[in-house]
């Protein structure tokens, strides 16, 4: 196989402009922080007292329990988002026009429609109809419902890599088309797709906090109620965002490091004369 690029390598004046750009944008970054801290600074926000609370169990025991219900709730709903994907993938890719139409009109209609927007709907449109889901399942519902058209795309992406030579063959020794994809075609287009399933669950994380909605009580809704508690809007707010940098850049740094081992093609040896 040959392996394909989407973009030529930049020369000489373009690696410059990206240099430069990378520079001016640190400096734009350093000194927007640096302002940031001064201002901090001069309303006494950065007094030792305030952060002093921060110091105590009983406040990160609060924060790291919104934090454990903000993983339940994204691992649940990586999970039904990434079975439903897979199922509607499946369908997109189904020869049956009346199988792969509706999975396809599912993904794209899906997909237009913000993860905001499902959540009002199950929070006050299914009530209505006496569809009154628990407080846990407000929340997993419209990100299942939402996440599932994307991992469908990763999934169908994955699937469209595995040259057509792989399927032909487990046809050829007598496998069904069902067979053929469970044993053959799933197994390497998971590994080829892994690195954008975790870059697609930690957008999934970053969507629990939709949850202060539906006041379900995951990292951001502990938050605001501990900045209601205690009166220390800025440092709380402040130390959510520190451990949502830490996790999400962490879960960045795992899908960096898929990526980086995944294997890549074969380049075909050119034929002898």
């Amino acid at each position: 196989m040959t392996s394909t690029a989407l973009f030529d390598e930049p020369g000489p004046k373009a690696r410059r402009r990206i240099r430069i750009a990378t520079v001016l944008g640190t400096l734009a970054a350093v000194a927007l922080v640096a302002l940031a801290l001064r201002q901090f600074a001069a309303n006494g926000q950065l007094d030792a007292a305030r952060w002093q609370p921060y110091a105590t169990w009983p406040m990160w025991r609060y924060l790291l329990d919104g934090l454990w219900s903000t993983f339940l709730a994204a691992v649940v709903s990586a999970a039904l988002s990434m079975a439903l994907g897979l199922v509607l993938a499946l369908g997109r890719l189904s020869p049956r026009r009346w199988v792969r139409l509706p999975a396809a009109g599912y993904v794209e209609v899906v997909r237009t429609i913000p993860a905001l927007l499902l959540v009002y709907v199950v929070l006050f449109a299914l009530p209505r109809y006496g569809m009154d889901l628990p407080l846990f399942w407000k929340l997993v519902v419209p990100l299942t419902v939402s996440n599932a058209a994307a991992f469908a795309e990763i999934f169908r992406a994955g699937i469209n890599a595995i040259e057509r030579g792989q399927t032909e063959a487990g046809l050829a020794v007598g496998l069904t088309r069902f067979q053929t994809m469970r044993l053959i075609v799933l197994p390497q287009a998971a590994r080829r797709v892994l690195p954008s399933i975790v870059s697609q669950s930690v957008g999934l994380l970053k969507d629990t906090s939709l949850g202060f909605i539906v006041s379900y009580g995951e990292l951001l809704y502990s938050g605001k109620v501990l900045a209601a508690y205690n009166h220390l809007v800025i440092q709380t707010y402040l130390v959510v965002a520190l451990i949502y940098l830490v996790v999400n850049a962490s879960l960045s740094k795992l899908a960096r490091t898929l990526e980086a081992r995944r294997p890549t093609p074969l380049r075909r040896r050119p034929a002898r004369a």
